[in-house]
């Protein structure tokens, strides 16, 4: 199984990225870790560096890969369509997602990445709370 997992640095992605190891592990396959993002900051090499550090700590068997996709528009539906894009692209089996509850005005305005993953229905999509 090839499984996917988008991260953002939240708790609840932290949360997500521990399942998907634990998943692979023991299921095998690979695991894709990967952080979208607007522009490249020390931020983000932080989230990859938690990333590492998670992966070194739950003891992974396999291979992971860590990446960065910078993404030109900076919504949650665009957010999720680059997901689905690199799930298309990478032939994965599999999206582990984290995702946390916004108030009803962020989610109006914003939506989520989560949200348009699932209703794509292009793959079996977990989501960690």
């Amino acid at each position: 199984m090839d499984v996917l997992i988008p991260i953002d640095g939240t708790d609840a992605s932290k949360r997500a990225l521990d399942f998907a190891i634990e998943m692979v592990d023991g299921m095998g396959g690979s695991l894709h870790v990967v952080h979208y993002t607007n522009n490249q900051t020390d931020a983000t090499e932080a989230i990859l560096d938690d990333a590492r550090g998670r992966l070194e700590a739950g003891d992974f068997g396999g291979e992971p890969e860590l990446s960065t996709i910078t993404v030109d528009v900076w919504t949650a539906d665009r957010v999720g369509e680059e997901i689905l894009d690199t799930v298309e692209r990478g032939g994965f089996d599999h999206v582990v997602m984290g995702h946390h509850e916004d108030g009803i005005v962020e989610r109006t305005v914003f939506g989520s990445a989560a949200e348009t993953v699932l209703r794509a229905e292009a793959v079996p999509v977990t989501i960690v709370p």
